[in-house]
């Protein structure tokens, strides 16, 4: 009988998986577009390629007509190891200044080809970036295109300036998404936005988060789309295939899903970007797979080209979760999930079948590289790379890759299979036949009305009713005739500037509404709460007061008492709402809405269809006792909060009129 070694297994899994992923494609076209701004074009009869390496003949690799694998076979045979470590590594986005691209630029000289981009720059400047950062790429020895990266661009949480002319379609948060309950819709989303992406250049996302909310005090709740794995693992489906389309193309948004094997996991909030946060202890038996695995098993059978590992790693003081066991002694090796074989090799690649690549979250193996700090730079990059991590972000020297491999802690096989993995997804997505961009064509596709039309019908589809008092909702017609509202926002700016703009919008969209600047002169109130955490303050609280953003909670309950008011809250979090919930008329939850479409909810132009998300916490003491690798309904039933009807703000709640 011939026994086969476990870690042999899994390296005949591996080329199967690589044989799978680099099924031989020819270009979709027969005579793509090809543009070249520093090298010559070879045509050849009626068809044009770009001559990258500038040596006046064609190469595979410049060679549409090729398969992909052939293509790259070609293209690594000519990289040298340095060329493919920089490769593996992405950094910020170079330097801009007076509109140009600053130059030289040292990661550009490292043969580093994926940028992180956070600009908030109009799509037609981010195109002509984009455009120059290419032609200095294509200026290299190989000419080897450049991958632009971003985090999620079409809310208000990460774009404060989303609404200014030639941002992309602004839509509700990803909880608004979840709030919506139509997966469908966050496919057409996708689907929208991948246009506006592609059009400026931008053709790789970090998102969306796959990641289960289990734990209220987690800050990064409002990047999630809520509690429940099923409505995670459909929403998180449909967005890959609308921004990626059924086979990643010229036209795809290649997308990389966080953060694996589930984020939500906390203790008391606490974030792995700080120590006191590094690992995720399961104490429920079978957690992990119940809760945080299916939207992961989701996004690999919608096909997300990447998977992003979270920083932190597993603790053995966990309850058994039913895993392979990392030894006799221990179930887990304490080690970052980047850097965990059994969590990539052995569980992402071999049990759930990823045929993709692993990014790194940024800094993950120089910084929070938990469990493995002991180890030189050096051993922690073999260690990733052994452990199945194939391209690493927040790396600005690639040296130590380079000298783990002349080392011999990694083979230069590892690193040419994950070079492999990368140069796929560039020629897939078409960068190099023609990486450049129109900017007009991206700005008028940027400010496509039709777009934000769409986006808003998500807008109001994502508004969540949760009470409503002797039926003071909707503001109709007949009623708002007799209606005097008071408008304030929380927090106000400086000046009161955030709540005059609530109140100039509000008249601009419903002249029939009379606002009145007095509270005496008031019949009614409306008051839009936004507390809001910063994870990088590391102080995890439900609480909406001064940490939070809200210093007059004292004034929202006064305003409460003296006339019926309209109270929304925003929920980037589900906040403890027990002191300024129980005196409102009614109450509304936002995710990131746009004003006018709560203004239509409330004077009933939309019935509100909206469900709650997650689950909200009664009290403190339940928030102290709540478990944090469980939604909040499979907590205790004390857990959920009650409003003075009766109603329980549990998942899956809202009203309609």
């Amino acid at each position: 009988m011939v026994t086969i070694s476990r870690n042999s297994i899994r390296f005949i899994v591996a080329i199967l998986v690589s044989m799978q992923f680099f099924v031989p494609q020819v270009h979709a076209q027969n005579n793509p577009e090809v543009e070249t701004r520093n090298k010559a074009i070879l045509t050849i009869g009626e068809k044009r390629y770009r001559d990258l390496n500038d040596n006046g003949k064609l190469d595979p690799y410049e060679n549409w007509e090729l398969s992909i694998e052939e293509r790259i076979e070609n293209l690594l045979s000519q990289m040298t190891l340095e060329e493919k470590v920089g490769l593996m590594t992405i950094n910020e986005y170079p330097e801009i200044k007076d509109n140009k691209l600053v130059l030289p630029n040292k990661f550009l000289n490292q043969h580093t080809r994926y940028f992180i981009f956070r600009g908030t720059q109009g799509a037609d400047v981010i195109t002509n970036y984009n455009n120059e950062l290419q032609a200095a790429a294509e200026s290299s020895r190989l000419g080897i295109p450049v991958v632009v990266i971003s985090n999620p661009r079409n809310h208000i949480s990460g774009m404060p300036n989303i609404e200014e002319s030639g941002q992309f379609s602004y839509w509700p948060d990803t909880l608004g998404f979840a709030a919506t309950r139509e997966s469908n819709l966050a496919k057409e989303f996708g689907q929208i936005a991948a246009k506006e992406w592609t059009s400026t250049g931008i053709r790789k996302m970090y998102g969306y988060s796959a990641d289960v909310a289990t734990d209220p005090l987690w800050a990064r709740v409002e990047e999630t789309f809520g509690e429940h794995p099923e409505l995670v693992s459909g929403m998180i489906s449909n967005i890959i295939k609308g921004f990626q389309g059924d086979v990643l193309n010229e036209n795809s948004v290649s997308l990389t899903t966080r953060h694996y094997p589930g984020g939500g996991v906390r203790t008391d909030g606490k974030d792995p970007h700080f120590k006191e946060g590094q690992s995720n202890i399961y104490p429920t038996p079978g957690s992990l797979l119940k809760y945080h695995m299916p939207p992961f098993q989701a996004a690999i059978e919608a096909e997300t080209t990447a998977m992003m590992p979270y920083y932190a790693f597993p603790s053995n003081d966990s309850a058994a979760q039913n895993l392979p066991p990392f030894s006799a002694e221990q179930q887990f090796e304490e080690v970052a999930f980047a850097l965990n074989e059994n969590f990539i090799n052995g569980y992402l690649r071999d049990k759930l079948h990823f045929l993709g690549y692993v990014n790194s979250d940024t800094s993950a193996i120089i910084d929070r590289a938990w469990g493995a700090q002991n180890l030189s730079l050096e051993e922690r990059f073999a260690k990733a790379i052994n452990a199945g991590t194939n391209i690493f972000s927040g790396v600005p020297n690639p040296d130590p890759i380079i000298s783990a491999v002349n080392q011999g802690l990694v083979k230069e096989e590892s690193i040419n299979r994950s070079v492999k993995y990368l140069l796929t997804e560039m020629m897939k997505l078409g960068q190099f036949e023609n990486p450049y961009k129109d900017p007009a064509e991206a700005l008028a596709i940027a400010n496509d009305p039709v777009s934000q039309e769409i986006a808003d019908e998500a807008h109001r589809k994502s508004v969540v009713l949760l009470r409503n008092d002797n039926n003071l909702l909707p503001l109709n017609d007949e009623k708002v005739k007799n209606v005097k509202l008071y408008v304030e926002k929380f927090p106000s700016g400086e000046n009161g500037e955030e709540t005059k703009k609530l109140k100039a919008r509000i008249r601009n969209y419903d002249k029939s509404i009379t606002i009145v600047d007095s509270l005496e002169n008031a019949t009614h109130a409306f008051i839009w709460v936004l507390p809001w955490q910063n994870l990088f303050k590391n102080n995890p609280t439900l609480v909406i007061g001064p940490d939070t953003g809200i210093d007059q909670v004292e004034r929202i309950m006064e305003i409460q008492k003296k006339i019926p008011t309209i109270t929304a809250i925003n929920m980037s979090n589900p906040w403890l709402i027990d002191k300024i919930e129980p005196n409102a008329a009614a109450v509304i939850s936002t995710f990131g809405v746009k004003p006018e479409a709560l203004v239509d909810v409330i004077r009933g132009k939309f019935n509100p269809t909206g469900r709650l998300p997650f689950t909200i916490p009664a009290t403190q003491e339940a928030v102290n006792n709540e478990v944090g690798d469980i939604p909040g309904y499979d907590e205790v039933p004390a857990y959920t909060y009650r409003d003075k009807n009766g109603n329980r703000y549990g998942y899956n709640f809202g009203l309609s009129y």
